[in-house]
């Protein structure tokens, strides 16, 4: 019985009680009900709260262990990028799918949990409507990214369709000037056209300063950037009073944080990283929000047709410096420090990206980095050093870019056995020499190539140069049997050999 049907009938009772047979063992004979029934009536009209016996859920003990790991975890990362009910459940189907469980059991007993972790706290986001086309907010904000064992705060670039609800994510080790147009131009390329209006906050890279009200001076690249684009900027009021004017990409950037940030991501870099937001991006089309008729992808595809046009070319974003290369093959770059293959004292051509240097001469890029922020970095990349390295073997142990190359992962185990049986077989110097040759052949053909063949050679005892060389050569050298042709027509002129038994019947007559 239902509560409603309950309390139409504890109003029967007590109108029974009061009007009619006036006992309580005469109403409960005529109304078919329990006389304790009779008296909770009488005691108050609304019918007492059913009590639920506390139960035992196997299906949840199960799963219990692994809730209580996550909820642990999330109280050591920051609070945007701590686990929801929703991802949980969908962690244990995707993790643990023998456990059978529902998602409202789940989301009782995370809701216990996290009030008894003290990791409870909710926002508030407004709905509105938007014309297709008419605006996209812009935010940056934060997340933890491990790259290998390092575990980094990487800023994230977000920018929301109002109207379809897409979105596009990108990630970068600063939320820099250089940064900050890239991804717009992305972006724009991801939508398929420019928005009319981007709203923003008062982010440095677009506003020098704050007048009253909605007045801002703004930086001088950003205007022409903006008019590059042909968009037009509005901000949201300083402080607290406009710190959810966008909330529409703030919201975005919980959700994507939630569902494709937690736990927290593995990466190689920052171009493994954004492959993967991109891949995000791309899922989350298939996203329905609230009661809109079509999901964020068909939402997406109807507004292309009312975005502006694309500009025809992208802003110029590379910033040009043109230092020497030092005594140690270094050039110096916004105070920090990049390797190059050429001599001390030449003078090259620099360009700095958002998240890369590339050193240029004569027309061609010589050497490439991942950009370095903060004072004094080196990074230093062992290829570059090689050709010195020949001529001076012994620099090799101690050096710099091997550190490097040895913390980054990209010197394998084998390299290092190899070379101590060189320097075994063939002494120190000339062993470390001959390890400086094969790097060499490494640079030229792959390193992968290399490591491979080590391997290989190491597998059947063998530390000798030549046969290393010849096994990363190896299968250039295999040659494919030729396919037999198909004649086809010209079978039918085939004819058969010509027999030699009537020339042995003329010799005999000879005779």
């Amino acid at each position: 019985m239902d509560r409603r049907a309950k309390v139409e009938l504890f109003e029967e009772i007590r109108r029974e009680y009061e009007f009619g047979v006036g006992t309580i063992k005469g109403v409960a004979r005529k109304l078919g009900v329990h006389r304790r029934m009779v008296r909770q009536a009488l005691a108050n009209a609304l019918p007492p709260e059913r009590k639920r016996p506390e139960r035992d859920s196997p299906k949840l003990a199960m799963v219990k262990e692994f809730i209580d790991g996550v909820l642990e975890a999330d109280r050591k990362v920051h609070r945007k990028q701590r686990h929801t009910a929703h991802r949980i459940y969908k962690r244990i189907e995707q993790e643990m799918p023998e456990r059978e469980i529902s998602e409202a059991s789940v989301r009782r007993y995370v809701a216990e949990r996290k009030i008894a972790l003290g990791l409870t706290g909710r926002e508030v986001f407004i709905a509105q409507s938007y014309q297709w086309g008419e605006e996209a907010q812009v935010d940056w904000y934060e997340a933890y990214v491990d790259f290998g064992a390092d575990r980094e705060k990487v800023q994230f670039f977000s920018m929301r369709s109002m109207a379809s609800g897409g979105a596009f994510h990108r990630a970068y080790p600063r939320a820099n000037q250089q940064s900050f147009f890239e991804a717009h131009e992305l972006a724009f390329h991801y939508f398929g056209g420019v928005f009319r209006h981007l709203k923003y906050d008062n982010l440095k890279a677009a506003v020098k300063k704050i007048f009253r009200g909605q007045n801002r001076e703004q930086g001088e690249r950003f205007i022409a950037f903006r008019s590059h684009w042909q968009f037009d900027a509005q901000f949201c009021r300083p402080g607290k009073e406009g710190a959810h004017e966008k909330g529409g990409v703030e919201g975005e950037a919980g959700y994507f944080r939630r569902n494709h940030l937690v736990p927290i991501p593995q990466a190689e870099n920052f171009a493994d990283l954004n492959r993967q937001l991109l891949a995000a991006c791309r899922a989350d089309e298939q996203r329905l929000i609230a009661d809109r008729a079509q999901n964020v992808g068909q939402g997406m595809i109807i507004e292309r047709e009312y975005l502006l046009p694309m500009a025809s070319t992208g802003f110029d974003l590379i910033e040009v410096s043109f230092p020497r290369v030092d005594s140690q093959g270094r050039v110096r770059v916004r105070n920090n420090y990049y390797s190059t293959p050429l001599r001390p004292g030449l003078r090259v051509e620099v360009k700095v990206l958002p998240a890369n240097i590339e050193v240029w001469q004569q027309g061609r890029v010589v050497a490439s980095h991942e950009r370095a922020f903060g004072n004094g970095k080196e990074i230093l990349n062992l290829e570059h050093y090689l050709d010195a390295l020949e001529r001076k073997p012994g620099a090799l142990p101690g050096s710099k870019p091997l550190a490097q190359w040895r913390a980054q992962g990209k010197w394998p185990e084998s390299f290092d056995r190899l070379w101590q049986a060189l320097q075994q077989r063939l002494g120190k110097q000339p062993g470390t020499k001959a390890m400086i040759e094969l790097l060499q052949l490494g640079r030229q053909q792959g390193w992968e190539q290399l490591k491979i063949a080590v391997e290989k050679a190491l597998a059947h005892g063998c530390s000798d140069i030549a046969a290393i060389k010849y096994l990363m050569v190896a299968n250039l050298l295999e040659h494919k049997v030729a396919e037999r042709l198909d004649v086809g027509v010209l079978s039918q002129y085939e004819r058969p050999l010509p027999a030699v038994n009537n020339y042995d019947q003329l010799r005999e007559v000879a005779k």
